[in-house]
């Protein structure tokens, strides 16, 4: 079957359009519980920051991925939480994504 140009380009941006769809499903999935930047820890990342109604976000969120600190001063690299969402940490329980991979 020989395809246009133009049906390649619809294509690409349905998978593009899908791609974002699920994207914005998943990053609206958060309960911004902050478990996996160190919440439910005694040294937490050094960019977790809790708002007034208790909800944590990310002072960098945008380019969260990489080499931080935690606020006693540890290394630590973080990464995407598809990355470590079979491992355990301190308040995990809360965390949206664990609770619907446990559901799979």
């Amino acid at each position: 079957m020989i395809t246009t140009a133009k049906e390649n380009i619809s294509d690409r941006l349905a998978y593009e359009f899908l791609q974002q769809k699920q994207f914005t499903a998943w990053e609206a999935a958060c309960l911004r519980c902050g478990a996996c930047c160190g919440a439910f820890d005694s040294d937490q990342c050094e960019y977790l920051t809790r708002e007034k109604d208790g909800a944590y976000y990310c002072a960098i969120y945008e380019n969260r991925f990489g080499v931080h600190a935690t606020t006693g001063g540890k290394p630590f690299r973080c990464v995407p939480l598809r990355d470590i969402l079979h491992q355990s940490w301190p308040g995990d329980l809360r965390c949206i994504y664990k609770k619907q991979r446990n559901s799979w």
